[in-house]
């Protein structure tokens, strides 16, 4: 038997996406998984930890120098985070 519409598996996905309520948590993933490439080798090498906990970035660092860079560039980080997951995902970052 076949269905009188068929749909595209994009469209598949992207609706289960939306019925799950899954959009805000791939997001999340997507910062998580751009942070090597907006800081860069050197500082996600120092990078011991990373996670996000209801829309703050939580980054552990094992560099005290590293962690004072990114202090006085934290608003910059932040958006160039956000916009690369396009949406608001972090309002705040906390370096530990």
């Amino acid at each position: 038997m076949r269905r009188s519409k068929t749909i595209s598996l994009a469209e598949a996905v992207n609706d289960y996406i939306k019925e799950m309520n899954l959009g805000g948590k791939l997001n999340e993933i997507a910062v998580i998984n751009s942070w090597e490439e907006t800081v860069g080798k050197a500082i996600s090498s120092r990078t011991t930890k990373i996670f996000i906990k209801d829309s703050i970035l939580y980054v552990y660092l094992n560099s005290s120098v590293v962690r004072n860079e990114l202090l006085m560039l934290r608003e910059a980080l932040k958006e160039q985070l956000n916009k690369k997951a396009g949406s608001e995902v972090i309002k705040d970052i906390v370096l530990r």
